[in-house]
């Protein structure tokens, strides 16, 4: 059975998204190659994978040139506020507090993620 549509992508999708935002915009064979030590796929799997991403708005593609090259559809954090935002919508009825309890409450936070929060919560204190 196909997997359901998603606005969220899976792990090895976001593993792939991953490549390409460090090593920059690549060819399939490169990204095959690397998605290799986070999981092993076929060729044609990761080649399959790209042309679901690509449907699906994470990718882009320059097909002036061969071998085509793909890149991610935008920055890592631009996308990442994408997903997040869907992710508070869809799980938490629109409250991003309710899901930092949430996030804060299943991890423990190391003392350097507790100082970089901090300032954050300080200046959402100041503006009400």
């Amino acid at each position: 059975m196909a997997r359901q549509t998603s606005s969220q992508p899976t792990e090895v999708e976001l593993q792939m998204l991953k490549i390409l935002w460090q090593d920059g915009p690549g060819i399939a064979r490169h990204l095959h190659d690397s998605l290799q030590e986070f999981k092993e796929t076929t060729y044609s799997t990761t080649v399959k994978m790209l042309s679901v991403m690509l449907d699906n708005g994470l990718f882009r593609r320059d097909d002036a040139v061969l071998p085509q090259i793909d890149y991610p559809s935008g920055p890592q954090p631009r996308t990442q506020r994408q997903m997040l935002g869907n992710l508070i919508e869809n799980f938490d009825d629109g409250s991003a507090a309710q899901l930092m309890v949430r996030a804060l409450s299943s991890k423990k936070a190391i003392p350097q993620e507790i100082a970089e929060i901090r300032p954050l919560l300080e200046a959402i204190e100041e503006k009400q």
